[in-house]
């Protein structure tokens, strides 16, 4: 949940952390060819990416739910789009919205495993949307050397003030792969988000 006090404190928060990011040429490369990304991050990870890639004009994917409202004013405040629905389904309006926003040229950003769990078990609708749009999907990660964990579903991490957050962008999964290959199934979206979860557990 993020109220208005509670988005000017996390700014207040994030203007503090010293952030080190690994991966960002990956992303470079994708938007230097023209590629549309889909940035996929666990749920409790969300904060501090979002944080990063603010002003981008990334188009966000939030639950329609009381709680992801308050998110996705938040978000369109740090310059983000925002389309609301589950990530479960390719039918629903949200992910729709998505796909549209992909299409035209713009970056979206997903939690995989959102809007209410189960923790870090990723849902269809990222790899749906990301294929219907031939997006290349990021799989991101971050972590903090203090931080504050929500007692919620997913402990939802905020780092504390003055702490050292690291943001790992992982290797792109193609979504539309050359013809004969065997392509990116679903198990390959959650092995990619586990593998840059070792990698920024790694460089910690």
């Amino acid at each position: 949940m993020i109220t208005h006090a509670c988005r000017l404190a996390v700014e207040a928060l994030a203007r503090t952390w010293s952030v080190d990011v690994v991966g960002e040429e990956r992303v470079r490369a994708l938007r230097a060819d023209g590629t549309p990304i889909l940035f996929a991050v666990w749920h409790d990870q969300l904060l501090a990416p979002l944080w990063h890639r603010r002003n981008e004009g990334i188009t966000l994917l939030v639950s329609a739910h009381q709680d992801g409202r308050r998110l996705g004013a938040a978000a369109r405040r740090w310059g983000y789009e925002t389309v609301y629905g589950s990530s479960t389904r390719l039918g629903t309006q949200g992910l729709r919205g998505l796909v549209r926003a992909l299409l035209n040229g713009h970056d979206g950003a997903v939690t995989p495993d959102g809007p209410v769990g189960p923790a870090r078990i990723a849902k269809l609708g990222a790899l749906m949307a990301a294929r219907r749009a031939g997006a290349a999907i990021v799989p991101v990660a971050s972590t903090a050397d203090r931080a504050w964990h929500a007692p919620s579903w997913d402990r939802f991490e905020v780092p504390a003030a003055f702490a050292r957050v690291r943001i790992v962008y992982g290797r792109p999964l193609r979504t539309t792969p050359p013809p004969g290959s065997r392509g990116t199934d679903h198990s390959c979206l959650q092995a990619a988000l586990r593998a840059v979860n070792v990698e920024v557990a790694c460089t910690a």
